[in-house]
């Protein structure tokens, strides 16, 4: 498959000119080589407005449907609300545009299974899933590390997941929804397994925690490779982001996230700084990411996670939450894996 457009850069929307859509079009416009956003989409028209007029030659929407039959449009960057998510995929389906899609790729199980079915039905794949961390350069070297197999069999994965603080209105099942699900991605994809039951740990939430709110929490994977990994996630921790992994193996272990690149020395105190955003940590993996889509376009190729990966993330993170809700083991049910994503 090749590009509809006939221009040498891919023509881009836009789906949703948010804080993520909004740094999106940003980063096609001033990082990515090969593609230029030519229309934006959002709710809120003064919004996307605002967000076209600071790209020449891009137009507003408010509906994706009507943005997706422009002429200009070769591919669409999706990065509304995950509810929106299903009609836009399929959307862009009826008109043969490779998509990247922000994750959640859907917000459950059920209605990934329909965007997988509807892909499958394609006999193409269209769709990368937005899961970053599988570009950032640390999480790279640490997967290049365990594919040599000088560490042994991976036994242990532990992930821990700080946020400074959770936005306004986020409830306890999105920290699993909305956050564990990188870790859910980091799990299957570092170990090569699929995850087949989840327990969930409610420690005394922190006083920093708005009220109602189940943070932190301490979330148990096992896999079908007989490994078990482990997220701390807190979201209110007050002092910075990060994340971090720590592989645990028959002949060693290997860890990233540190964030020590530099440590400075000074007026009786050693130290450095912590990020504070994710935008910050994970600049670098949306790059590439994004470029990543961009070339394999332009190339006529969708690689990168897939609607089967959207698809085993959303099924987790519902057992998940109803682990958390219902306590308990909760196992993880998964249609037969089709032969397109295997």
């Amino acid at each position: 498959m090749t590009p509809r457009g006939t221009s040498e850069e891919l023509g881009v929307v836009v789906i949703g000119t948010g804080r993520m859509g909004a740094d999106h079009v940003r980063r096609i416009q001033q990082v990515t080589s090969g593609a230029r956003v030519t229309a934006v989409v959002d709710v809120d028209a003064e919004r996307a407005k605002t967000v076209a007029a600071r790209v020449d030659g891009c137009t507003a929407y408010t509906d994706p449907a009507s943005a997706m039959a422009a002429a200009d449009v070769d591919a669409v960057l999706i990065a509304s609300p995950g509810p929106a998510h299903e009609a836009a995929l399929l959307t862009a389906f009826e008109h043969g545009l490779p998509v990247l899609c922000e994750k959640p790729l859907t917000p459950d199980a059920a209605s990934a299974l329909r965007v997988l079915e509807a892909e499958q039905s394609l006999g193409r794949r269209l769709v990368q899933v937005g899961f970053m961390r599988r570009y950032d350069a640390e999480y790279v070297r640490l997967k290049a590390l365990l594919k040599t197999g000088q560490l042994g069999r991976p036994l242990m994965l532990h992930n821990r997941h700080r946020n400074v603080a959770s936005p306004p209105g986020f409830t306890s099942g999105m920290l699993i929804s909305d956050s564990v699900a990188h870790e859910t991605d980091v799990t299957r994809w570092l170990l090569g397994h699929e995850i087949t039951a989840v327990t969930v740990l409610r420690p005394t939430p922190s006083a920093s925690a708005p009220d109602a709110l189940q943070d932190p929490q301490f979330v148990v994977f096992e896999t079908d490779g007989g490994a078990v990994s482990d997220v701390e996630i807190f979201v209110n921790c007050g002092f910075g982001y990060q994340v971090q992994a720590e592989v645990v193996c028959e002949r060693g272990t290997a860890r990233v996230g540190d964030g020590h690149a530099m440590v400075t020395n000074m007026a009786g105190r050693w130290g450095g700084t912590i990020d504070q955003d994710y935008t910050v940590r994970f600049a670098d993996a949306y790059d590439r990411e994004i470029q990543t889509w961009v070339d394999a376009t332009r190339r006529g190729e969708t690689v990168g996670p897939s609607v089967w990966d959207g698809y085993a993330a959303a099924a987790v993170c519902e057992a998940g939450v109803r682990a958390l809700e219902d306590g308990g083991r909760v196992r993880v049910e998964l249609v037969e894996k089709p032969a397109l994503y295997r």
